[in-house]
């Protein structure tokens, strides 16, 4: 459980493998680089320490981590609570608030947390993800329009208060060149994505600032120079009243690692079809939060579209994160005193196509229409994180969760199958047991039993692991399934679509009239095919034949 893939995919590593790595390795390192800057400077610190967090953090949480591609460093998602850190306690107290968040995520993989993670609702995650999108796009506002001003409000309200105020100071050079940015980073992706959108806007803007004197900020007007080495370490004072101080906001540091680290992770899976360890991720994550904040490095965690990058260029090892890692700091070893040329409404402009790739606005509106309860837990945690504070938006988003969840069991209360598990166990008692049938060649029958929530959603999907070879026909039975949540909802549609991508056809019998209707208001049963949905395991049987016949 705690050997890293490093140490297991060595044993079989090919020159081939490594050749593909180094090339996967370079690409997200160059794609690293405008990330880890334009976060750092949005997070509230210099630039240059978001450079050393996806140096020694990023190659940490390769040589350590329990996923084959997973690709560490500093992410949007911290943005919010950093600044929030930085403003109050000062870069002193991240740095201690940081360890200690290092110090829980330690905690959590050695008492084997990583699976519990995975319980966290769907709506919970969204709301608050879709929450901290809308407050990075607000908060580069002032860069994005060259807005002349002091120090931006840390409150979401006063923030755009603050703006209008201001409104008549904006530089349409800025305008430009954050316009351009977003265009030219969104449109070279459709071109290639060999050669990331980002880092050729950065260049374009770069070299027009420079050569025609646009009366634009830049990297070297407002922070100065960007070293060229790694510092020293360094920790500043620390008392038991400043530890506990940080102890909230070191917790939802900790709890955003875990989550936004493991989901990546759960996304590189699905990518590669492998299977990460979850504890030995959260133990490399803690160590890379511990090690990096002592060289001026901040929060650490997965970065999803990094990794997607390096598996799309050919990653399959951790071998490839480390070579990303050495990237970055040959870039600014060499090459890192121009960075300072960077306009920031450039940055600001890549920051905005983040936060639009963020804001799971599909899925925020999918959730909507389904359980009254989802939609509470969404718009609640979504409300607190943008007005009042994440840290709280978390807590009550879970408590909320927790709630709800009691009162579904309280109006399901008179059915008799509640908490069974996924096994199809032979019931000579009852005559609809699939064990009393023909199963054809080339057909798998799963059958849900209970309450289709978030922690039985992952066991699901766990047990789709155990298909030796992809079937022809795969039947999910859902006829004691009561009610269904949106991470149910969710996890049924990653089913759907790895069976379509392995050529499987994926059929649903059984299922009840409340199940049915959350499927149709989530559009997923358009996706199925109302054709592929039958009442009864006869006539799923029945469909299976005929597709079978049919291919």
């Amino acid at each position: 459980m705690f050997v890293p893939k490093l140490f297991v995919t060595l044993k079989t590593y090919t020159k081939e493998q490594f050749i593909a790595d180094l090339v996967a390795g370079i690409v997200v390192g160059i794609v690293a680089l405008p990330l880890a800057i334009a976060f750092a400077i949005a997070s509230g610190v210099s630039p240059e320490k978001g450079l050393y967090t996806a140096i020694i953090a990023g190659f940490i949480i390769s040589l350590l981590g329990g996923s084959r591609v997973q690709i560490g460093g500093p992410t949007g998602a911290f943005i919010v609570i950093v600044y929030g850190v930085v403003q109050k306690y000062g870069v002193d107290g991240l740095t201690i608030a940081t360890i200690m968040a290092g110090v829980m995520l330690l905690l959590m993989g050695f008492i084997r947390l990583g699976s519990v993670i995975k319980f966290i609702p769907y709506p919970l995650i969204v709301g608050f993800t879709s929450g901290i999108a809308l407050i990075i796009l607000s908060s580069q506002v002032k860069d994005f329009m060259g807005i002349t001003m002091g120090t931006v409000p840390a409150d979401f309200v006063e923030k755009w208060k603050s703006y209008f105020v201001h409104f008549d100071s904006i530089s349409w050079y800025a305008i430009i060149i954050s316009a351009g940015t977003v265009l030219v980073t969104i449109g070279f992706s459709k071109i290639t994505h060999r050669i990331p959108g980002s880092l050729v806007a950065i260049i374009l803007a770069t070299v027009a600032v420079y050569f025609l004197k646009l009366p634009v900020e830049t990297i070297g007007s407002r922070f100065g120079s960007i070293p060229s080495s790694l510092p020293s370490p360094h920790l500043g004072p620390v008392s038991w009243p400043i530890i506990q101080n940080l102890i909230r906001p070191a917790f939802t540091i900790a709890l955003l690692g875990a989550i936004e680290s493991l989901l990546s992770a759960v996304v590189a899976d699905g990518m590669i079809g492998g299977n990460h360890k979850s504890n030995m991720e959260l133990v490399a994550q803690g160590i890379a939060n511990i090690v990096a904040p002592i060289f001026g490095g901040i929060p650490a965690t997965g970065a999803i579209a990094r990794t997607a990058t390096n598996i799309k260029n050919g990653g399959r090892t951790p071998v490839a994160g480390i070579i990303h890692a050495l990237t970055l700091l040959a870039i600014m070893m060499l090459v890192g005193k121009w960075a300072t040329l960077i306009p920031l409404s450039c940055l600001a402009g890549i920051l905005v196509v983040v936060a639009y790739n963020m804001s799971e606005w599909r899925s925020f509106v999918s959730i909507l229409r389904t359980s009254r309860s989802d939609a509470a837990i969404l718009v609640a945690t979504f409300g607190l994180t943008v007005f009042v504070d994440l840290t709280v938006a978390i807590e009550v988003g879970m408590i909320l969760a927790a709630f709800l969840f009691m009162r579904r069991m309280a109006q399901i209360s008179n059915v008799d199958i509640v908490t069974q598990e996924f096994n199809d166990v032979p019931d000579a008692k009852d005559p609809k047991a699939i064990s009393n049938y023909h199963i054809p060649k080339g057909v798998e029958v799963f059958e849900i039993n209970g309450p289709f929530f978030f922690g039985a959603a992952y066991k699901f999907k766990d047990s789709m692991r155990f298909i030796e070879k992809p079937p022809k026909v795969l039947i999910v039975r859902m006829r004691h399934v009561p009610v269904i949540d949106a991470t149910g909802l969710h996890t049924l549609e990653l089913v759907f679509n790895e069976a379509k991508r392995i050529g499987t056809c994926l059929l649903i019998s059984g299922i009840q009239p409340s199940v049915y209707k959350e499927l149709e208001k989530s559009h997923l049963l358009e996706k199925i095919g109302k054709e592929n949905i039958l009442i009864v395991i006869e006539d799923a049987l029945k469909r299976a034949d005929e597709v079978i016949k049919a291919q």
